[in-house]
């Protein structure tokens, strides 16, 4: 598509009837106008009209590791466009087939002691991140690229506001967070097709290491902006708001983008696998919105930032009793289950007589079991403080567990 200074300007198919197509730009439309023409990336033969297809797809290379990119795999970070891999690989791939993916991998250490304890992970697994705005979404993210124990983190910042992007590259990602990271980054301020292209071109990517047979971390933050990219996007084709405004596309694109991350094909005997961390906006913390509501159906478990906690000064703001991951039973010993379980019991009944304890109307001595977890709770809200540079490993997170519920506050610091 040409503006009216000849500029050439990307842009999608959207729509098509019997009489025209509709077409939607991935850069401003500043400059168009009915006289402008869009060319089609093929040859069209007399008479015949689209009956060729043209499938948008990305030349992904490894040399991308420690690049910041768009949508469109072009540079953001100052450097030469980043080389091209010779083949290409298709942005709108099918999940692997059901029956031929391989099972999930073994235990994930994510480097953060509140998802190691409580959200136990395993490589292939999807997780979602809920949270209002302000939380520290966008620092656990930049935790988890760092800590990780993963070979490759894709990172996509969908709708991200412009000032922070230098903030996260440079102060929570750091030197070493990017040294083994792609970011692929759309800021608030583009086109809802760019914002959309984000997530598919992240995946992408992420699908071309998995192939290789690596452990990928592929994190998006968020997918509710990718979905408010998708309703722009429907509502200006003419779609139905059906649920607060989001016309039924958003809710059948969302499981086709998401199924996509998980274990991949068993080739030659071995399977490389996506694990996807996404956040998800919750807003006016409503966690049964529609996108939350959505969301948490197709993953395979959900991590709560609460706002509350962040504001008494604990971070990661993870609330552990109202988080969970499916795939625990499968990634925990006997031994370690029944820490986790002894651990949320104790916290769940110190939240239960909080409001006893600070009226005064609860006297110590009256039930052993309130008395131990009054006495044990501080520690282990203490064990899942952890600041962003604070290093973390799986196993020395259960053995101070261990010795909080056994040994008490005095030995757990």
């Amino acid at each position: 598509m040409n503006d009216s200074h000849g500029k050439k300007i990307p842009a999608e198919i959207v729509a098509i009837d019997r009489r025209s197509i509709q077409v939607m730009p991935f850069l401003p439309s500043t400059g168009l106008g009915t006289t402008n023409h869009a060319t089609l990336p093929f040859p069209q033969p007399k008479g015949e009209f689209l009956h060729q297809t043209h499938t948008p797809s990305l030349r992904v290379h490894d040399s991308w590791i420690g690049r910041v990119l768009d949508p469109l795999g072009q540079p953001m970070d100052n450097r030469p466009p980043p080389q091209q891999g010779n083949i290409p690989t298709r942005l709108r791939a099918d999940p692997p087939h059901a029956t031929q993916r391989a099972r999930l991998g073994p235990r994930l250490d994510l480097g953060v002691r509140a998802l190691n304890l409580f959200a136990t992970c395993r490589q292939g697994q999807r997780l979602g991140l809920f949270a209002g705005s302000g939380v520290g979404k966008s620092t656990l993210i930049a935790m988890l690229a760092r800590q990780a124990r993963c070979d490759v983190a894709v990172i996509a910042l969908v709708g991200e506001r412009g000032r922070e992007v230098r903030e996260f590259i440079e102060d929570d990602l750091g030197e070493a967070g990017l040294a083994r990271a792609v970011l692929v980054i759309a800021t608030s301020d583009q086109t809802p097709m760019m914002r959309r292209e984000a997530a598919y071109t992240a995946t992408t990517i992420a699908e071309h290491f998995r192939d290789q047979g690596a452990n990928v971390l592929l994190m998006m933050d968020s997918v509710t902006r990718f979905c408010h990219a998708l309703r722009e996007i429907g509502l200006s084709l003419g779609e139905p708001p059906a649920t607060r405004g989001y016309p039924p596309s958003v809710f059948a694109e969302l499981p086709r983008l998401l199924e996509r991350a998980g274990p991949g094909p068993v080739i030659n005997g071995r399977a490389g696998q996506i694990t996807g961390l996404y956040t998800v906006l919750v807003e006016g913390d409503d966690h049964n919105e529609p996108v939350s509501d959505a969301v948490r159906g197709i993953l395979d478990g959900h991590v709560v930032l609460d706002r509350k906690i962040g504001e008494a000064g604990r971070y990661p703001a993870i609330d552990v009793l109202r988080s969970l991951s499916r795939t625990v039973p499968g990634c925990l010993s006997d031994t370690e289950h029944s820490l986790v379980r002894e651990a949320r019991a104790l916290l769940s009944l110190q939240a239960d007589m909080a409001d006893l304890v600070r009226l005064g109307a609860y006297r110590p001595g009256t039930d052993p079991r309130v008395d131990q977890a009054l006495r044990l709770s501080p520690s282990i809200e203490a064990l899942l403080r952890q600041t962003k540079t604070e290093p973390s490993q799986i196993d020395e997170d259960f053995a101070r567990l261990h010795t909080v519920l056994t040994a008490g506050p005095a030995d757990a610091r």
